[in-house]
């Protein structure tokens, strides 16, 4: 294998399919980046056979060929050569030698016929949503997803689609995010996608309308950005039928800013967190909600004004819960939904229907 390219390109061909190796890794060839120079184009692809990525990238081929580099020593040694023209050859020893302005480096690379092959879907069924709302999806339910390993389904996020619309949700036992958006489909499916491949799948699109199409098989998702292809395992299991833990009918309703409520329990978690008892009491009456935290340190007492219809009541929450789904939300106000203090809150904004966000109470005992 000769070939030669922009150091630019290559470096940022690089980095993008760097992100699917793993940091733990149990097979040493997947620390491995595969390059393959055919015809014109250099092909680069990277997996921990849970998720991959490909990036094609144009490239003077003199020599076909292919092999596996070390991912993360190339992926910083081109870093510094964005400015160079970098040719890459493999001798018969399968070394690579790296040449660049008047210099050169030469690394063991792996053999590449041990490298696992990316993985081929069928792409019968699929869904178009666009760029900017699958964004969206992931940013405001990715936070909920369970981090411990007793019930491995949790670690995902669940993309439930019929009728033309897809319901994205995710929950770790303690809250659930979820968001809505239509979608260009005729297929009526679930599946549970790693949180890990959704986030690494959100950096490499941009904030725009254009559509793209998620293929989806029995066991996999591939998205085919054109240069760039991401293939990710799915979880295997069933999901917790989420329709059933949202709530039908509420007691109480309130409207609140969102920004003064985030700031408020801002400053209250700063005293719960020096406590064991990482709670903030809501007193809510006379549309105004006291927000009061204490700890060893001292106490803290908060008055928000908002809007109330419906009975009064008192609620305790972990705080954290409630920022993260606040600082996933556009409005300037949300709309917190009770039904009495054992209950969970669902917060919902003012308008349209879009997003909801459920989260327990804390028992406070005492």
């Amino acid at each position: 294998m000769i070939v030669s390219c922009q150091g630019l390109e290559l470096s940022d061909a690089l980095l993008k399919v760097s992100k699917a190796i793993s940091s733990k890794i149990t097979n040493p060839i997947l620390e491995g980046i595969k390059i393959i120079a055919e015809e014109d184009t250099l092909i680069l692809s990277a997996t921990d056979t849970e998720l991959s990525i490909e990036k094609k990238i144009k490239a003077n081929v003199k020599s076909e060929g292919e092999t596996v580099v070390p991912g993360r020593f190339i992926t910083e040694f081109v870093k510094k050569l964005t400015n160079s023209i970098i040719e890459l050859e493999v001798n018969d020893k399968n070394q690579l030698a790296i040449r660049y302005d008047d210099s050169e480096s030469i690394i063991q690379c792996y053999n590449p016929v041990e490298y696992p092959g990316f993985k081929k879907i069928d792409t019968s069924e699929y869904f178009g949503i666009s760029k900017k709302d699958f964004k969206a999806c992931v940013s405001k339910t990715i936070f909920a997803v369970a981090l411990d390993d007793s019930r491995p389904i949790l670690k995902g996020v669940l993309f439930d689609i019929s009728n033309g619309e897809v319901n994205v949700v995710a929950l770790d036992g303690y809250r659930l995010a979820r968001v809505k958006k239509r979608v260009n489909s005729n297929i009526t499916k679930s599946i549970v996608v790693p949180s890990r491949s959704l986030t690494e799948l959100s950096k490499l699109i941009d904030d725009s309308d254009d559509i793209i199409n998620i293929y989806v098989d029995k066991y996999s998702i591939m998205v085919d950005l054109g240069d760039t292809k991401v293939t990710s395992r799915l979880i295997e299991g069933d999901y917790i039928n989420y329709k059933q833990i949202i709530p039908a009918n509420y007691e109480s309703f309130i409207t609140v800013n969102k920004e003064n409520f985030e700031e408020a329990l801002e400053r209250a978690t700063l005293l719960s967190k020096t406590s064991s008892n990482n709670y903030v009491k809501f007193d809510i009456k006379e549309n105004n909600i006291l927000l009061t935290s204490n700890s060893e340190l001292g106490n803290l007492k908060e008055n928000i004004p908002v809007t109330l219809n419906g009975k009064d009541i008192v609620i305790s929450f972990n705080p954290r819960y409630f920022l993260e789904s606040l600082k996933s939300i556009g409005n300037d106000f949300v709309k917190l939904c009770f039904i009495n203090p054992s209950t969970p809150c669902v917060v919902v904004p003012t308008e349209e229907d879009e997003f909801l966000y459920l989260i327990l109470p804390v028992r406070v005992i005492g």
